[in-house]
């Protein structure tokens, strides 16, 4: 009777958005484990944003690293093909035995391929085991480097990708008071009219590549109208005019009322 086959781990290691001094201590590790290093490309035989993260970073590509495509297309059965290939080539990996690493641009449990394709794999083989190492967002990184933040004390954030349209991003400026918009590429010009229709523009920033040797930040926003920009870019958006709720249930209000009773238990205790 022949042994069940064992496994090795797959592995999603998060490397941030571009610059190889945000990948964490942990995914570093990983990188050097001895684990074989999977990693995406849009086409075959073309170069990988995630694995030129690593190069940077001063890495040497192992000689058995391998590439899986992940076409970008919208059309399902050249996308179900290519994700049934993937997770059976992945599969067959696990089945030597050994650790699988996929090499993963930002944080790996946030609109990345690693999620889908950890899915997949466990459907194949429930046995299979997976770890993922969280890393850097885009949007972190874009905030930090833009000299703003997300999000403060009360303050409400909201990410979506541009596609789905700018109905949705003009109704959503009402609900959050920060917006994250990813992918920017196909609707920038349309994003652009949205913003100085409801007067947005000074409060909004433009980020590509960010991290990457061809990080650039774009505060006028309006100049990028017509412009054709790269696929790695994103816009933040802030909202001051925005109206908001009470709060019902907000840190501060427990605060405050904890604070007014133990005054009131202890009069030494108030301000």
């Amino acid at each position: 009777m022949s042994e069940p086959t064992r496994y090795g781990r797959l592995i999603g290691a998060s490397l941030g958005p571009g610059d190889p001094e945000l990948i964490t201590r942990r995914a570093w590790a990983v990188l050097q484990s001895g684990a074989r290093w999977l990693y995406p490309v849009k086409k075959a035989e073309e170069s990988s944003y995630a694995l030129s993260i690593v190069e940077r970073g001063g890495l040497t590509v192992p000689a058995d690293a391998e590439q899986l495509l992940f076409p970008m297309t919208r059309d399902p059965e050249i996308l179900g093909r290519a994700w049934v290939f993937a997770a059976e080539r992945t599969v067959a990996l696990l089945g030597e035995g050994r650790d699988l690493v996929f090499l993963v641009e930002g944080d790996a449990s946030t609109f990345a391929t690693f999620g889908h394709l950890a899915r997949v794999v466990r459907e194949l083989v429930p046995v299979i085991e997976v770890e993922t190492i969280p890393g850097v967002s885009s949007f972190a990184a874009a905030a930090a480097a833009a000299d703003t933040v997300l999000a403060e004390e009360d303050e409400t954030f909201a990410i979506i990708p541009a596609a789905y349209g700018v109905e949705l991003i003009d109704h959503l400026l009402d609900e959050f008071d920060t917006l994250a918009l990813l992918k920017v590429k196909p609707l920038i010009d349309e994003i652009i009219e949205l913003l100085a229709r409801r007067e947005l523009l000074t409060s909004s920033m433009f980020i590509e590549k960010v991290g990457s040797p061809d990080e650039r930040i774009v505060r006028d926003v309006a100049s990028l109208k017509g412009e054709k920009v790269n696929y790695l870019s994103l816009m933040l958006v802030q909202n001051p005019k925005r109206l908001r709720g009470e709060l019902r249930r907000g840190c501060r209000q427990r605060r405050e009322t904890g604070t007014a009773v133990l005054a009131a238990v202890d009069p030494a205790s108030r301000p």
